[in-house]
């Protein structure tokens, strides 16, 4: 049966940034930034997103491309006989489900909160009402499972439409919202009274801030979010390079997936900082801020339930985009290494996946005594650390050995399949650096995740 390719050159740049882009981009990027010494930190992303992370992105999709095949099965065709290199497929493979544990769940949040936005479920309500309804809804299992099963439900049935008329047509149509919705929401927070005071805080360079943090520690807080931010590692990425046809070349289609993202996630703070500080809120990271900080901030804000449900509205594409993306190579290994229907690759890991996903959401009420990481955290903590401080740097690193090595696939072959087609090239003299230099700054991050 003939590999199924993108019907257009759009779609796969579109769908593979939707990948990337993800609840990180929102709530992780824009208060790093502020941590961090606004725009100092900004110029380290750019650095090292483009020095390291779009070479590693470039290699997942050569190696995609040249064998058609998904994880598990593109090591075996690009591996030397005998060797164990594709024994990493089936580490990435769990790393996708490991993954998907922890996602549907907190996608699920996105979607609940749209609709209540939607509703007006949260006008009126103070400080402590909104934040008794993020407290309500995370004590309740029964609500939980069933946003978390939606989504699930909802990603299963789009990736069982096909590659063409499931995945690329719904996720173009979501990733062209995202970004309508996000540059909309960026203007209305900017034009608030006291807005402008939040968008110097994120964008201007504070050398105070860098001294008080350390540079050290703002290289490598800007060399871990530059990395986590294209979701390498698990083959995630790999997927769509099976599916692209062979008329572009791989380092200018990783560049714009890489832009793509970034301006996600630099927008993102222009949404956050101005309405913080136009209202006087201290921006806190994490759940904290989507869900207890933004939603009193619509409170107070004049048309508050409409930018509201537009907001959530927009954190639901982020989040589901990723859901599509990885529930499709999930399928796509099944069908690859077992060669099953596409049909029956979706029955099966839709029912996997549900009873996977069902300790993340008990994590937080009846089992919320087993706190794995130390005191006060969850079940959602330790698959988080499991799959971004592990599985992802991890991966990333065999990936990457194995384009650069002569006991891989090897450098000749990674050139010749990424320079393919029109576009930019990637220059042989840049061997040594992704040789050498490259793996010593993934194994860095690997070594600082473990803390």
């Amino acid at each position: 049966m003939e590999r199924e390719s993108f019907k257009s050159r759009l779609g796969f740049i579109l769908i593979s940034a939707g990948c990337a882009i993800g609840v990180g981009n929102v709530w992780k990027f824009p208060y790093i930034t502020g941590q961090n010494g606004g725009g100092i930190f900004v110029l380290f992303y750019l650095l090292f997103l483009i020095g390291v992370g779009v070479p590693v992105l470039t290699m997942e999709f050569a190696m995609g491309r040249a064998s058609k095949k998904s994880i598990v099965c593109c090591y075996q065709e690009l591996e030397k006989p005998g060797s164990k290199w594709h024994l990493h497929g089936y580490v990435a493979m769990l790393g996708n489900y490991g993954l998907m544990m922890f996602y549907t769940t907190v996608t699920g949040w996105m979607l609940s909160y749209f609709v209540q936005c939607l509703a007006g479920k949260f006008e009126g309500l103070d400080g402590a009402g909104v934040e008794a309804a993020f407290s309500s809804m995370l004590a309740d299992p029964a609500g939980m499972m069933f946003w978390m099963a939606v989504i699930v439900i909802l990603g299963f049935v789009i990736c069982s439409m096909g590659l063409q008329n499931g995945v690329e047509k719904i996720t173009k149509v979501m990733m062209m919202g995202l970004l309508a919705l996000i540059i909309v929401l960026a203007v209305n927070s900017i034009l608030l009274d006291g807005g402008m005071e939040g968008l110097r805080f994120y964008l201007v360079p504070d050398w105070g801030k860098v001294e008080e943090v350390g540079l050290v520690n703002v290289i490598i807080a800007a060399m871990n979010q530059s990395f986590f931010t294209l979701s390498l590692g698990i083959g995630a990425m790999e997927i769509f390079g099976s599916y692209m046809k062979r008329d572009r070349s791989l380092l200018g289609e990783s560049i714009q997936i890489a832009a793509l993202d970034t301006f996600v996630a630099i927008t993102s703070g222009l949404i956050i900082f101005p309405a913080c500080f136009a209202f006087g809120v201290d921006p806190k990271s994490g759940p904290e801020l989507i869900f207890i900080t933004l939603p009193n901030i619509f409170n107070s804000m004049a048309g508050g339930r409409l930018w509201g449900a537009l907001f959530f509205l927009f954190m639901t594409f982020a989040a589901f985009s990723t859901i599509i993306a990885v529930f499709e190579n999930i399928i796509a290994c099944c069908m690859d290494k077992w060669g099953m229907s596409r049909k029956k690759a979706v029955l099966i890991n839709g029912i996997i996946i549900l009873i996977a996903s069902v300790p993340c959401v008990l994590g937080y009420n009846l089992w919320s005594g087993f706190q794995p990481r130390g005191a006060g955290s969850t079940i959602m903590d330790l698959e988080d650390f499991i799959v971004s401080n592990l599985l992802l740097p991890g991966g990333s690193l065999i990936f990457l050995l194995f384009c650069v090595t002569r006991w891989g696939w090897g450098f000749d072959n990674y050139l010749a399949e990424a320079n393919t087609g029109r576009g930019l090239k990637m220059p042989r003299v840049l061997r040594g650096y992704v040789t050498f230099v490259v793996p010593v700054v993934i194994l860095i991050i690997l070594i600082m995740g473990l803390r």
